[in-house]
């Protein structure tokens, strides 16, 4: 055993976050923390890792064991440089060994000037820097806060498999659904103060968690059954005149005072949105330059009503520069963007800029719109902030005292409120709890205008994104249809060594040339390949249509995905295979 975490009990002022909990950390054990936001996740990496005290309880762990901790907000001094920063905590013989093994990370995480002052870095760059010292940190428990936060998709990657090679154990809160079923192989649940701690990486614990509730919910029905039958007994007239009334009623008020676990409450988002007509917007040869560096180079769309686009690439790509460019915050050099008179950019940006943190949230959301019109009915400011989790005593709380997962969400209730047609929406899933992403990624599939989504979380994009845009490092912008797994497998195809594929024509090229003829086999393949191509396409269209009514069943979906990737590389293949076939064909026809 590596750690102990014995009747830990927290609390914030009125807010009880732990109560009685009770965590063991074995060697190769690898645990992913989820939860509400503001239920206490970070609260209790910090306890976990001895940079916060619990009210009661206990951490025991052997004194020679090593802990390395990622807070969610690290805290770093801004006259640092990076490599300063990674060894700031280590002796300078350390840093001799160490300082290849850091650059080398540094520079998987997308940061490649190790001189650079700390104070001068991004919010997620600094978030990479700190990732990199917890991970060069010689460490036998890695306890990590949103890790996969403000990272790219090859960056996640790596980390992935960074992780899994991982001796030791490892603690940590992420939201990275993938991440979790790829990488942890325990999954602890907070909710109402508790802990629920099931064998399972993420697919099987949404299989037993369903479980839990089915025999929580049978045994609720059978607690009101045998009350109710106790009651009619009692009714009926019954008194404790021996010892086995007094017994029985005994039990009964037992019974009836055994406390039922509450249901977790969730985030409820209604669609509000107002008319967009025709024209949305258009972006014309547009070309942007930043710090010397053409980040977006000639790019031309006209945004349809039904798009859902999400957007990759890699940091510093210029992915929130488009962003910034089509809802008109920043000019383009060339080019122009034209955007339609009715239409009303909703743009959830990455920093939460436009939060006060010594506002109260009701006066927040209240100057954006007294009340609102859904759907299901009109909702006052106050019932808004209600459906989306903010208690009274939230709401008329501090911005600043709220956790990141809450800010957050506060602030998407900030960007619905003001009824938008047209959805930007730049690392919407950083810091939001999982069952707040299971909802959003429902409502953005309902929302009736078009919505484009920079995000590197990988299930999201595949529940979201119908195209996926591909920001590269030289300005332009590549175009794939599909979700994320679609563009994974087709960029997996096109990445392959061009002497491989060249090596694969000549394979395939008819070795005469004087006298060219189909061989048995290839007339049969002939006669035949028309038909399979046909029975492949179908097979994808029959597997798409199963994807779309398997939007809730993440077990099925990621088999159906697998499906459809084997279908589309098999017709990739044909398709190829009736291109050399028919031209061998034209060939031998012009002999004749």
């Amino acid at each position: 055993m590596l750690l102990s975490a014995e009747h830990i009990s927290k609390n914030y002022g009125t807010k009880q976050l732990l109560q009685d909990v009770s965590l063991y950390l074995n060697e190769g054990n690898r645990f992913g923390i989820i939860g509400i936001n503001g239920t206490g996740k970070s609260t209790l990496l910090k306890i976990l890792a001895g940079a916060e005290q619990p009210d009661e309880g206990a951490i025991v762990m052997n004194p020679n064991i090593r802990v390395a901790y990622l807070p969610q907000t690290p805290e770093m001094s801004d006259g640092f440089t990076v490599l300063e920063q990674v060894f700031a905590d280590f002796p300078a013989q350390f840093r001799e060994i160490h300082e290849y093994e850091a650059k080398t990370m540094l520079t998987r995480l997308g940061i490649i000037d190790f001189d650079a002052k700390i104070g001068t870095l991004s919010g997620g760059q600094r978030k990479r820097v700190a990732l990199a010292a917890t991970l060069i940190h010689p460490a036998d428990i890695l306890i990590l806060d949103e890790p996969t936060n403000h990272l790219d998709s090859e960056m996640v990657s790596w980390l992935e498999q960074y992780l899994c090679r991982l001796n030791g154990g490892l603690i940590m809160v992420t939201h990275d659904r993938y991440f979790l079923e790829r990488v942890v192989n325990r999954i602890v649940e907070l909710s109402h103060s508790k802990l629920y701690t099931y064998e399972a990486n993420y697919s099987k614990y949404l299989e037993l968690k369903a479980e839990r509730a089915e025999m929580a919910e049978a045994s609720e029905r059978k607690r009101q059954s045998i009350l109710r039958r106790e009651y009619q007994w009692i009714m009926r007239g019954a008194r404790a005149r021996g010892t086995k009334s007094r017994d029985r009623i005994e039990r009964y008020e037992a019974l009836k005072e055994q406390t039922v676990q509450a249901a977790d409450d969730t985030v409820q988002m209604s669609t509000v949105s107002t008319r967009l007509g025709r024209k949305t917007i258009e972006l014309d040869r547009v070309t942007k330059a930043l710090g010397g560096r053409t980040v977006i180079r000639d790019f031309s769309y006209i945004i349809a009503k039904g798009d859902r686009i999400g957007i990759v690439g890699k940091n510093g790509a210029g992915k929130s520069t488009l962003l910034n460019l089509i809802a008109g915050r920043l000019l383009p050099d060339e080019g122009t963007v034209d955007m339609g008179s009715t239409v009303k950019v909703g743009y959830f940006t990455q920093e939460c800029r436009e939060l006060d943190l010594n506002q109260r949230v009701y006066d927040f959301i209240r100057e954006i719109a007294e009340d609102v019109k859904t759907p299901e009915g009109t909702f006052s400011a106050s019932q808004m902030l209600e459906r989306f989790l903010f208690t009274s005593d939230l709401q008329y709380s501090l911005i600043g005292r709220l956790s990141g997962g809450e800010r957050r969400r506060l602030y998407l209730l900030s960007i619905l409120m003001t009824a938008p047609n047209i959805l930007l929406l730049d690392e919407p899933t950083n810091d939001l709890d999982i069952d707040t992403l299971v909802i959003l990624e429902d409502y953005l599939l309902s929302f009736a205008g078009p919505v484009l989504t920079v995000s590197h979380d990988r299930y999201f994009l595949d529940k979201v994104a119908t195209s996926i845009f591909e920001v590269n490092m030289e300005g332009n912008i590549l175009q794939y249809t599909g979700n994320y797994t679609d563009y994974y497998e087709k960029r997996q195809i096109t990445s392959l060594p061009a002497a491989k594929n060249e090596a694969a024509v000549k394979k395939e090229a008819p070795q005469k040339t004087t006298k060219l003829k189909f061989s048995f086999k290839e007339q049969r393949e002939f006669d035949t390949i028309d038909d399979d191509i046909a029975a492949l396409e179908a097979q994808i269209v029959q597997c798409e249509a199963e994807i779309a009514s398997s939007a809730s069943d993440y077990i099925r979906l990621q088999a159906l995905m697998e499906q459809k990737a084997v279908l589309e590389a098999e017709l990739d293949s044909k398709t190829e295979r009736w291109v050399y076939l028919n031209e061998l064909a034209d060939k031998i026809a012009a002999q004749k």
